[in-house]
């Protein structure tokens, strides 16, 4: 059953006079849709963190995934703060807390694709994309898109305390400037990729990650307007309906077109991601920087022939020192071996000198024999 304020509200909080997207949820419907989401999400949000710790472990780093896991998970807290709203509907402290979640959580996707946009260009225009002032101008959107975000929470969370009209009045306008934001965030990477296919180029793209490259565009393209067409549906219904009282909403103020727009487009996007497997496809080299990084043409790469080329010369002087050694170390045995060989020849020739000497004395004696023996005769 449905609350149907009466009479002075109570609070503060206050619960909310107007009609919004997807209405005050009921028991009958809105729980088994959001448990089926729920479910979903939780499968989503397993395989992306399975995803992150494999290639984490095989320093294939790509924390994107993490991202994306992170969205699922707060997916998974707006559905059971939805489903406790309908359980409980008079809980105002609940169904702040689902507005907030439901309004936050698609910023993380946004967030991803104006990334994979940032790669896309800088693998198109080296030279611009990696130039400060294109760095810096989505450093400065994303500042931007936190501190909105903060407004906007800060304005649900006024409106449902306060009974001023001038409040609520400014708590509507940053509600519609809010949304506003994030529907040209959603939009933004199609006008950006398009200018950097439309700037004439004069070197190939440098691709990165696996599959080809035009796959990467579609699946970017894709992605990006499928959640712009969310979050401008989320921004039109504010702009047209959100004045409307409560027991009045508007058609396309249904539950159906809050559960379309809003959860069956981002599980769409979540399992484009998982499946097409954006962890490789957009996956780019731990500490790129500067033109020529994707492709390992860069700066970083620069280095390695030059380490190749000191490691090559150490290799070569080490080798030509072994060398000088050997060679030392053979003129040594050489000249050993000379001094062996004179060596020898010296006690050849003494040995011949000894002989000869020995010849000598015994033709002496032989000479005195014979000497003796003449003289024996004479006699």
């Amino acid at each position: 059953m449905s609350f149907q304020p009466t009479g002075p509200p109570p609070g503060p909080p206050y619960p909310p006079t107007n009609a919004a997207l997807g209405g005050l949820p009921t028991k009958g419907v809105d729980i088994p849709i959001s448990s089926v989401f729920l479910l979903l999400f939780l499968l989503a949000a397993v395989s992306h963190m399975s995803i992150f710790i494999t290639n984490w472990r095989r320093n294939h780093k790509f924390i994107l995934s993490g991202v994306i896991f992170g969205f699922c998970m707060t997916r998974i807290t707006a559905q059971v703060m939805r489903i406790a709203w309908a359980c409980h509907p008079r809980d105002v402290n609940v169904a702040i807390a689902a507005n907030v979640f439901t309004a936050a959580g698609v910023l993380l996707l946004f967030i991803t694709n104006l990334i994979f946009t940032q790669r896309i260009f800088r693998s198109m225009h080296p030279r611009s994309g990696w130039h400060p002032v294109f760095h810096y101008s989505f450093i400065v959107l994303y500042v931007l898109i936190l501190l909105t975000l903060a407004m906007l929470i800060t304005s649900v969370i006024q409106s449902s305390f306060t009974l001023n009209r001038n409040t609520k009045r400014i708590d509507r306008a940053i509600l519609l400037y809010g949304q506003t934001l994030f529907a040209i965030v959603a939009f933004l990477p199609i006008p950006i990729v398009t200018v950097g296919l439309l700037i004439p180029r004069r070197t190939k793209p440098e691709n990165f990650g696996q599959g080809r490259w035009r796959h990467k565009i579609w699946i970017l393209l894709a992605s990006s307007a499928i959640l712009c067409l969310g979050a401008s549906f989320r921004a039109g219904t504010s702009y047209a309906g959100g004045t409307r009282p409560i027991q009045d909403p508007a058609g396309y103020q249904s539950k159906a077109c809050f559960y379309i727009f809003n959860y069956s487009l981002e599980i769409v996007v979540v399992y484009l991601y998982l499946f097409v497997r954006v962890d490789r496809r957009f996956w780019i080299p731990n500490g790129s920087k500067g033109p020529g990084a994707y492709s390992a043409r860069g700066p970083a790469a620069a280095k390695q022939p030059e380490d190749e080329e000191r490691s090559t010369r150490g290799t070569l002087a080490r080798v030509e020192t072994d060398e000088g050694k050997t060679s030392i170390e053979m003129g040594h045995v050489m000249k050993d071996g000379q001094n062996g060989s004179a060596a020898g020849n010296n006690g050849h020739l003494t040995k011949d000198a000894d002989d000869e000497n020995a010849g000598g004395n015994m033709g002496v004696v032989m000479n005195n024999r014979e000497n003796g023996n003449a003289g024996g005769n004479k006699a």
